[in-house]
């Protein structure tokens, strides 16, 4: 399994504390499996909009659908996610 480190917000440039802020809510801490992204804020946005182009209300599946199909897959995978 592969180890990216996570940039702590006072350690990112200002594009990325930017992100971090919009994708981060209150805490200004975005979910981790999006903080691994943070070596470019560009890549963050589009793993952002992957996520929620794919998680989108308008599916067949409900929400708790799709998130019981993301559980089973990251465990098959042995991914803490």
């Amino acid at each position: 399994m592969a180890f990216i480190d996570y940039i702590p917000f006072d350690d990112a440039s200002s594009e990325l504390q930017a992100a971090y802020t919009k994708y981060g809510g209150k805490d200004k801490t975005p979910a981790n499996i999006i903080r691994i992204s943070g070596v470019s804020p560009k890549a963050m946005d589009g793993h952002v909009t992957m996520y929620r182009a794919l998680m989108t209300p308008k599916s067949s599946l409900s929400r708790q659908q799709q998130e019981m199909i993301a559980v089973v897959v990251s465990a098959i995978n042995k991914c803490h996610y």
